[in-house]
């Protein structure tokens, strides 16, 4: 859908929500029908065939040791075997992958030991087998300058001897190899409990062997994503000398199977022969409509408009799905740049903010709920943080609804006597520039200025947004209308420690978008990472209150994530990404 204002096209928006939510979910953060079956494989599935991905953009990284990005995590579910990983129906268990059984962990909590499965292979050209050795080496390059990943550093940071954005080839002296197939990680502080719970369940665990690797990892940016190994069922098509010919920034990513992978030693059925991830579709509503009507497709990185979703629902519910997204999605304000420095505008801001008005850029209730803190539904710690009701701040409505009176009131304790922002200067906001992120980034830029604010808004693909702006804090952005955060694992502390704790402001790969650092709060987070597993829930629920006091941002949906496929696709979601899975996905 295109469009000029949200005020010229409330109406008929609203309109068209409401009729998709009568046939979804209801208020109550329920699922509609199509989440029962979502992550659930079909008794039997065909062998073979090609499938299409249709995306907008790209991915952050197509190195599976950087992605910290949804979509990143969906082709490295498929190219590689982690240590750990999950089944589409499970996502807070973890099943070995690459590591041939549980982890075991010392008594003090410190040390985690893993053996990893023999006689698994590189793809085509190194053909190797994997050791520990490659593990070990994979983690540490997630610590290199030139590699910067986002999740290495929120969890692994405590293993003995590890530091941020050291040189490539920098060793860790908390990671051992006794032999070929044992992976020892000794840490500074007992948070081996909540490794072994779920943040070895990442591709960045994927082994990648040193001596293949070291060359792309001493360029910066490393390339080796450009020239990447594999050890799932598929991989990213190449050449002779491991050239990734099969990704084409912003045009495709083309996976084929790799004849090294062994069935044998792997849960993950990979029926498909074929898949091609074809980038550039900037419309999609054009998208939409070519896989509801056309044959072998899923969508990628963007939702259907909610048009589509009347339609699939009226017309088609056997070829859309939902399921949980396992988080939600926030307008954030940088804390670190005025007039967002001053607590009391931002509070300003939450109680204008009419929060269902972006709840309706995507589609209305049917695609979820409207978000009152952090914890998403079903997560620990969620009714302990107040549930679908919220924690009674009096500058966050239950509803979603603006509150006028309660905005004015804190930005008159701002210093703004009129009641509204009342400054000159334009502060750049950066959202993505397709489909419904695209409105609800001019929606979140309506709503502020409404409020007083002269907003620059640039719309960029939404990979660039993260990469070269939300996650760079020296672009200098003050608003990220478009800026979300899914579970990485089922415990409190993956949604907010990697987001609020001080600590985790990074230079590249920054996910603190708000760049908040108080004291009180990092305190919070590091009592609340070693507590043991019952403890944690009502430990993150506080953290959540903590941060929610702060109004870093504004808080607007918790994702119910609608995916459409055409009628001869069995596509099979999975709960620990919140999306589709390709190892799992078939042909009819």
């Amino acid at each position: 859908m295109r469009r000029s204002a949200w005020t010229a096209g409330a109406a008929v928006l609203a309109a068209l929500s409401l009729g998709v939510a009568a046939c979804g979910g209801g208020d109550d953060g329920g699922d509609s029908e199509g989440s029962k079956n979502a992550t659930t494989p079909p008794a039997e599935a065909k062998q073979g065939g090609k499938l299409t991905v249709l995306w907008t953009g790209d991915v952050d990284h197509i190195d599976c040791g950087q992605t910290y990005y949804q979509m990143g995590n969906f082709i490295c579910n498929a190219t590689q075997k982690q240590l750990y990983s999950y089944k589409p129906d499970d996502g807070e268990n973890m099943v070995p992958d690459l590591a041939e059984g549980d982890p075991q962990i010392s008594e003090d909590n410190k040390t985690v030991t893993i053996k990893i499965k023999q006689g698994v292979k590189y793809s085509p050209p190194y053909e190797k087998e994997v050791t520990a050795a490659d593990v070990k080496y994979a983690i540490e390059r997630g610590f290199f300058s030139s590699v910067a990943s986002g999740f290495t550093a929120s969890y692994y940071s405590d293993l003995e001897g590890a530091k941020v954005g050291v040189k490539p080839g920098t060793k860790i002296s908390g990671i051992e190899t006794p032999d070929d197939y044992t992976l020892v990680l000794k840490f500074k502080r007992p948070v081996a409990g909540v490794m072994a719970s779920g943040a070895l369940a990442y591709p960045m665990t994927a082994p990648v062997p040193e001596e293949y690797a070291k060359e792309f990892d001493a360029e910066t940016p490393s390339t080796y994503g450009e020239h990447q190994l594999a050890t799932g069922p598929y991989m990213i098509s190449n050449d002779a000398e491991g050239n990734a010919t099969g990704y084409e920034p912003g045009k495709r990513i083309h996976l084929v199977r790799n004849p090294n992978w062994d069935k044998s030693k792997d849960f993950k059925p990979a029926y498909l022969d074929e898949i091609e991830n074809v980038q550039g579709n900037d419309d999609p509503g054009v998208a939409s409509r070519r896989i509801l009507t056309g044959e072998s497709m899923i969508n990628g990185d963007f939702a259907p408009l909610p048009e589509n979703l009347k339609d699939a629902l009226d017309n088609r519910p056997e070829q859309i799905k939902t399921i949980p997204g396992g988080g939600g999605r926030w307008v954030a304000m940088n804390t670190k740049i005025k007039p967002f420095d001053d607590i009391n505008v931002r509070k300003a801001v939450l109680a204008g903010f009419d929060r269902n008005a972006l709840l309706l850029t995507r589609g209305g209730k049917a695609v979820g709920d409207v978000a009152t803190h952090i914890l998403p539904p079903g997560m620990a710690g969620f009714e302990e943080a107040g549930g679908m009701k919220g924690q009674g701040l009096d500058f966050i409505s239950e509803d979603g609804s603006p509150l006028p009176e309660v905005s004015a009131e804190y930005f008159k304790k701002a210093g703004y006597s009129s009641g509204k922002y009342e400054g000159t200067e334009p502060l750049l906001m950066v959202g993505s520039n397709a489909g419904v992120a695209k409105n609800t980034a001019e929606v979140a830029k309506e709503q502020f200025e409404k409020m007083g604010f002269k907003v620059q808004l640039r719309l960029v693909q939404h990979q660039t947004m993260y990469t070269r702006y939300c996650n760079t804090p020296s672009a200098k952005v003050a608003i990220c209308p478009n800026v979300g955060w899914i579970r990485d694992f089922s415990d409190g502390q993956t949604m907010l420690s990697p987001t609020f704790a001080g600590k985790n402001i990074l230079e590249q790969g920054n996910s603190n978008w708000p760049q908040l650092d108080v004291p009180e709060i990092n305190e919070a987070i590091d009592r609340a990472e070693l507590l043991p597993k019952e403890e944690r829930p009502a430990a993150w629920a506080e953290i959540d209150r903590m941060v929610m006091e702060q109004a870093p941002l504004v808080p607007w949906i918790w994702d119910k994530t609608p995916l459409i496929q055409s009628a001869n696709v069995n596509g099979v979601a999975t709960e620990s990404n919140g999306y589709w899975s390709l190892e799992w996905t078939s042909l009819k």
